[in-house]
């Protein structure tokens, strides 16, 4: 079992999106899983540029990506994946901008411009996606991300297979608030839901990790 996740978040170290997908990763290493974790803003790459080389009849391999960049031996190991961990933050209601361009080029070469449209990708394999984000979970709702989520995991389902969601919300931002501008948060709040509530998070992560690296 290979699974691999995919950091979307610039930080790297500690923080909200890497440290769930640790925990993913823990959890995918304790039912068997041989794991790697890669974080996209290491590479130098771009979403999908609608060259539409992957659409072409006279193309030599089904699901390949012409763009050459840093992304490319990346989406050649998603091939041999058994399963796909994708970790955001959320920033203005969507993926951060790696994150969708990772998406646009994980998924288009697989959407078969067919009747059945049916994908190309040559099994199913489990998927995930987790979000992190600064809003509560009743700002979520009523702003409307969880429908946006919706259409992400749908495309992961259809061009991968079964796709669980997580979502972290309310998390903490800073190590120090007094060193940005924080004014409309309640500080206390954040670190005692931080101590609190982002265990819970992470635990729930292992489990995903487990359950994705566990069934096929």
């Amino acid at each position: 079992m290979n699974v691999i996740a995919f950091n979307g978040s610039p930080r790297k170290e500690k923080w909200n999106t890497v440290t769930l997908l640790d925990h993913a990763l823990a959890g995918a290493v304790s039912a068997g899983a041989d794991t790697r974790l890669v974080h996209l803003y290491d590479l130098n790459f771009s979403g999908c540029i609608s060259c539409f080389s992957c659409k072409k009849i006279s193309r030599k391999e089904d699901g390949v990506c012409a763009v050459q960049d840093d992304l490319t031996p990346v989406l050649d190991l998603v091939r041999n994946a058994d399963a796909l961990i994708v970790g955001t933050p959320v920033y203005y209601g969507a993926e951060s901008a790696a994150t969708r361009a990772l998406i646009e080029r994980l998924c288009f070469p697989y959407n078969r411009y067919a009747k059945d449209r049916k994908s190309l990708f040559p099994r199913r394999i489990n998927t995930a996606l987790i979000y992190t984000m600064n809003v509560s979970n009743d700002i979520l709702l009523e702003w409307g991300y969880d429908r946006h989520f919706s259409i992400t995991r749908g495309a992961l389902e259809k061009c991968f297979g079964p796709c669980e969601l997580l979502l972290c919300t309310d998390t903490l931002q800073y190590g120090d608030y007094d060193k940005y501008e924080s004014e409309m948060f309640d500080r206390d709040a954040k670190f005692r839901r931080h101590a609190e509530v982002f265990p819970q998070d992470c635990r729930r992560a292992f489990e995903l990790g487990a359950r994705v690296a566990a069934s096929r």
